[in-house]
């Protein structure tokens, strides 16, 4: 994997503008903050994005990838103003979890997820070798 960050660019920070990766391809789907049990973890925007990728990096480990293979990520969110104010606690989830080799990453606002107490989902692709 190959991150391309170019000084052309703002300097990312919790991203990569582009990443490069020769391998399989795997496709995450999306993943909120679901439980075994079909509930959605209580706790609000931390908690559920940590639980979300947490499922995403699970899904990811059972298809032989790590989370320095994520080449991209999405990341749908309910509430932006809440999603802002709590960026730095759900950045130092990320670093905890998948660590710093960033992937390309959006954050996108939505009315609404699947699960309607859902309030983030996080939806990716990685590259393996």
């Amino acid at each position: 994997m190959k991150r391309i960050n170019p000084s052309s660019l703002a300097r990312p920070s919790g991203f990569s503008h582009a990443v490069v990766g020769s391998g399989t391809t795997v496709f995450l789907a999306g993943q909120t903050g679901m439980l075994p049990d079909g509930s959605i973890v209580a706790g609000g925007v931390v908690a559920q994005f940590e639980q979300a990728l947490s499922n995403l990096l699970t899904a990811l480990a059972e298809a032989g990838g790590s989370p320095d293979k994520l080449a991209s990520v999405t990341i749908y969110i309910v509430d932006m103003d809440d999603y802002r104010v709590n960026a730095r606690e759900i950045g130092q989830v990320w670093k905890r979890l998948a660590g710093t080799d960033y992937p390309a990453m959006a954050g996108i606002g939505v009315d609404r997820l699947w699960d309607a107490e859902a309030v983030v989902e996080l939806q990716g692709f990685a590259v393996i070798d």
